[in-house]
């Protein structure tokens, strides 16, 4: 290949913005002169390194748009520290079917035992498979929704967050929902019903939301909807974090399982279409 050839596919490769293709140029035309490789050969490696590149940049920008910044993989979880867990359960999660037929994932157990770890970990998955995704916490969940009511923003908040196809909600049951926040997290569920899939991870067994939310009208409209359209994984094994110290842990401490998760509520028909109202009350 003559040397003005290459010039063009290299001001070729810079005015495709193909930095990728550009870097590894030299080195495949090498290839192709010492006959290691076949022209077919060369151009699918140097399309096949730039397209790895920009999908790698595509996954790195939408994880860190959707909040998803300390990354877990399912390579990285220890099964075999939990063995109440089916690994061929949460394999078939990772196929992403769920977030196909807009249902919702329950990771129920007790502190350190994984949930937030399996549930990043989908969310992961569901990036790489080209889903939009939002990671948050139930406490910086209602309060960005309490503060869009304030502000007078509440639809338009309601908008963005029911725009993801997986919202993850983490942390449900840790810290104490602030007065109202059980609704507004209501209106988000009611939302979402049947328009997006859901993962939810809790330390406290569905007979406890209505603690959890101050209202146990407001638990079970939400259960209601939630549990619907749903998978339901209880852990039961203890915190991965404190495995090297459970003999420090005294035995008054010490986790016990959560209540088994309540049967989804029977439906009398369908609930009417979700609206996004300023402001709105559970019936």
């Amino acid at each position: 290949m003559s040397v003005s050839t290459t010039d063009r596919i290299r001001r070729h490769l810079v005015g495709l913005k193909m930095p990728r293709a550009l870097e590894i140029l030299d080195h495949t035309v090498r290839q192709l002169e010492r006959g290691e490789i076949s022209p077919l050969e060369a151009v699918d490696a140097l399309l096949g390194e730039e397209i790895t590149l920009r999908e790698g940049r595509r996954v790195r920008a939408a994880l860190k748009m959707g909040r998803l910044l300390n990354i877990k993989t399912l390579d990285g979880f220890d099964f075999s520290f939990q063995p109440s867990l089916d690994r061929n359960r949460i394999l078939t999660l990772a196929q992403l079917e769920f977030v196909d037929r807009r249902e919702v994932v329950h990771f129920l157990g007790q502190p350190g035992c994984g949930k937030t770890h399996l549930a990043v970990a989908l969310g992961v998955e569901a990036v790489r498979g080209g889903r939009s995704v939002y990671f948050t916490t139930l406490a910086d969940l209602i309060a960005s929704l309490a503060k869009a009511e304030r502000e007078g923003s509440l639809r338009e908040r309601l908008r963005f967050l029911c725009r993801p196809q997986l919202l993850i909600v983490d942390e449900i049951g840790y810290l104490p929902v602030i007065p109202g926040g059980g609704n507004l997290f209501f209106q988000l569920v009611n939302a979402r019903y049947e328009r997006g899939a859901m993962i939810l991870t809790s330390n406290r067994g569905f007979a406890e939301w209505g603690e959890v939310f101050n209202d146990t009208v407001v638990a079970t409209a939400l259960l209601d909807r939630l549990l619907h359209h749903a998978v339901v994984v209880q852990i039961e094994g203890a915190s991965y974090r404190l495995r090297r110290h459970a003999d420090l842990i005294p035995d008054t401490a010490r986790v016990r399982p959560i209540n088994p998760p309540a049967p989804a509520p029977k439906r009398r028909g369908r609930p009417p279409k979700a609206r996004l109202p300023e402001h709105a009350t559970v019936a």
